[in-house]
């Protein structure tokens, strides 16, 4: 997960991501929030769950996949400004839907756990992570400019350090990594780097292996016998966060940004569901989370929904709302 954030970041770099920087915020905190809300209490209503555990797989289901987005717009001919806010969201919301699942997880297993504190912590992870990967994308992109001798290899090496320490940093100050990894990778990519064209290969690399693995591990955990108890209900959810969760989510994100209703159609629809949620599964079921295992049925469903139908249909949607660019 973290070298998918990081390649992700560095791909875009700050200066392609400042024009949207806005806009891809609020999709990644507002949009993200809203999607875990409505997928909550669907799910709570179809699976029979608590409102907690419905939000706690809500949460789980709200982010959208930094390398399925990043994948899609490589082959794209989606208009570049809205690429860039899918990419820059897709990068901070991952953070933020961690978040999410944690302040649900201390919801659910202490009592008197309230929501200032959960606003509280929010925001201290949020500042805390994006401070740290900023500095730290900002101090090894400046030392590897001046060490205009270094040889390629350790250009690689000291980009792979970069996240590392940027992830171990921001955990020791009690702030999200991930957060801190991506924006590294953001302030990392924006400067001017000698060697930009191998580093990029070598992290797309990493992050395409990672992602296998990722997507390895979710078959690992899902058990086909059980699949049958949850099929219809499992579609269903991945249904509604596509077709009314994502698009409201989408709206009141963008009320301010100028956007028409195709553009915000194109980016509800690009908002694809991928192996992220795995990783967010395995924290409820690592806490004991009571009835977590099923978390891993539930997103089965909704990645394969979101893979089959929202990734093989969005350069047909691109086309039809004429918003191919050469």
């Amino acid at each position: 997960m973290l070298l998918i954030l990081y390649e992700g970041g560095l791909a875009a770099g700050f200066g392609q991501v400042r024009p949207v920087l806005g806009t891809a915020v609020s999709l990644a905190i507002v949009a993200t929030i809203i999607t875990a809300l409505i997928a909550g209490l669907a799910a709570a209503l179809l699976f029979d769950f608590s409102t907690k555990e419905g939000l706690l797989l809500g949460a789980i289901l709200s982010a959208t996949d930094g390398a399925a987005v990043f994948a899609l717009m490589r082959g794209s001919k989606m208009p570049t400004r809205l690429a860039r806010m899918l990419e820059g969201e897709a990068g901070f919301n991952d953070p933020v839907a961690v978040l999410l699942v944690l302040v649900m997880i201390k919801l659910i297993q202490h009592a008197h756990y309230g929501v200032g504190q959960a606003i509280l912590f929010f925001a201290r992870e949020l500042a805390v992570g994006a401070a740290v990967g900023a500095a730290l994308g900002l101090v090894a992109a400046t030392c590897l400019t001046r060490a205009t001798s270094a040889p390629p290899a350790l250009s690689l090496v000291a980009s792979l350090a970069t996240a590392a320490i940027a992830f171990g940093a921001a955990t020791l100050l009690h702030g999200p990594g991930f957060l801190a990894v991506y924006v590294a990778g953001l302030t990392f990519g924006g400067m001017r780097l000698e060697h930009r064209p191998a580093l990029l290969a070598f992290h797309e690399g990493l992050a395409s292996v990672a992602d296998i693995g990722l997507f390895l591990a979710l078959g690992l955990l899902v058990f086909p016998s059980q699949l049958g108890d949850v099929a219809g209900k499992g579609v269903l959810l991945a249904l509604i966060i596509t077709l009314i969760a994502r698009p409201i989510a989408v709206r009141v994100a963008t009320m301010f940004s100028g956007l028409s209703r195709s553009e915000r159609a194109l980016l509800s629809w690009a908002g694809l569901r991928g192996a992220i949620p795995v990783v967010l599964a395995t924290f409820a079921v690592i806490a004991q989370v009571p009835r977590s295992l099923h978390f891993f049925n539930v997103v089965f469903f909704a990645v394969l929904v979101s893979a089959l139908v929202q990734g093989s249909t969005v350069e047909f949607l691109v086309r039809r709302l004429k918003f191919i660019e050469a």
